[in-house]
């Protein structure tokens, strides 16, 4: 089991000024702790165009940056929206990080979840899912093949062909390990069939993402040459919401509301449908949670043995190969630097 963090970088409105700069020195700051503390993986989010949310616009910007900041933690894009890129410059700036951090990175990717950041970029949310399965084919023959011919459906017409092929090579050949965000049937096919690993929603009850994985896994025993080598290939990362104090009842007294008021805030009305968990028809569930009912199945917060119990759950139920842990936003700095270590001090040593 290998542990990540997520940063969203989301404003908290009650003590950072708007325009928010000062969140982009926080996370970096959470991040130099996480590599310090051991942790495998951080995991960068995209988002366009929201002052209530994540304002980070281009993950790969932030990773060359980082490359110089941490010593050996995997640095991840997690997820770019494939639909608000285009996809031979999504390969060309891949595979530059890639080699500016010294082979460092891995990538996820997603058909996006957030209509206004569609509309913010002029990109078609209707047919976002077609663009990603017709745009991780372009991806794949040129991270493999180097070169595309492709005539365009939603994609326009990519040729680069003969002479020409796509530069730089990453240090990870045929790429970086590759993920992505996934709860339909179709999308975890999708991303089986091309060797990805999986992603899986920090909201969905474990119970729910058990078959999810199932289906995954007996995917992945179809997947074939060369995608079923790719990096990445066979692996499950669950992001869940995670903090971990000396007893559950002072994780509860210290991190409780805050949990539930990010729940609360998240499944508000800029979200359109989040791996499969948010939508109109179940909004008014998460509206409604408690405390007590984020921890049956969702949330994983409580004394170490509690997280550590739960985690062993998680990973014995969907067969998951990385926790990534994701701090609401309303959590203090203080109170993520010493969940960081105190994580890092008496739970992951339980899995390694």
């Amino acid at each position: 089991m290998k542990f990540g963090i997520i940063e969203l970088s989301q404003p908290d409105k009650e003590v950072e000024q708007y325009p928010y700069r000062e969140i982009h020195e926080r996370v970096t700051k959470e991040i130099i702790e996480a590599d310090k503390a051991g942790y495998d993986y951080v995991w960068i989010a995209e988002h366009h165009a929201s002052t209530g949310y994540g304002i980070l616009p281009d993950p790969l910007t932030y990773i060359a940056y980082l490359a110089s900041q941490t010593e050996r933690i995997t640095l991840c894009s997690g997820v770019m929206v494939v639909p608000l890129h285009n996809v031979v410059r999504l390969v060309e700036n891949i595979s530059f990080v890639d080699i500016l951090s010294n082979g460092r990175i891995a990538f996820g990717i997603g058909s996006g979840y957030r209509e206004h950041e569609f509309e913010a970029l002029g990109s078609d949310f209707e047919n976002r899912r077609a663009y990603q399965a017709e745009a991780l084919d372009v991806m794949m023959s040129l991270f493999h093949n180097k070169q595309v011919n492709h005539k365009g459906v939603h994609l326009p017409d990519i040729k680069i062909t003969g002479e020409y092929e796509i530069l730089p090579h990453p240090v990870q050949e045929p790429h970086p390990p590759m993920y992505m965000g996934a709860a339909s049937e179709e999308s975890i096919a999708l991303c089986a069939r091309y060797g990805l690993g999986l992603l899986m929603s920090t909201l969905t009850p474990l119970q729910q993402l058990a078959p999810k994985s199932k289906f995954y896994f007996d995917k992945c025993a179809e997947t074939e040459a060369p995608y079923n080598a790719n990096p990445g290939h066979g692996s499950v990362g669950i992001g869940r919401m995670v903090y971990v104090a000396e007893t559950d009842e002072q994780a509860k007294e210290e991190a409780g509301e805050a949990v539930v008021r990010h729940v609360h805030s998240f499944t508000g009305g800029a979200t359109s449908g989040y791996l499969g968990t948010i939508s109109k028809e179940n909004k008014d569930k998460y509206q409604m949670a408690g405390y007590e009912d984020l921890c049956e199945d969702t949330i994983i917060y409580g004394s170490p043995k509690t997280v550590t119990d739960k985690i062993k759950y998680m990973e014995e139920l969907t067969g998951a190969t990385s926790l990534i842990l994701h701090f609401p936003p309303y959590n203090t700095r203080e109170q993520n630097k010493r969940v960081l270590r105190m994580f890092a001090d008496e739970v992951i040593p339980k899995f390694r």
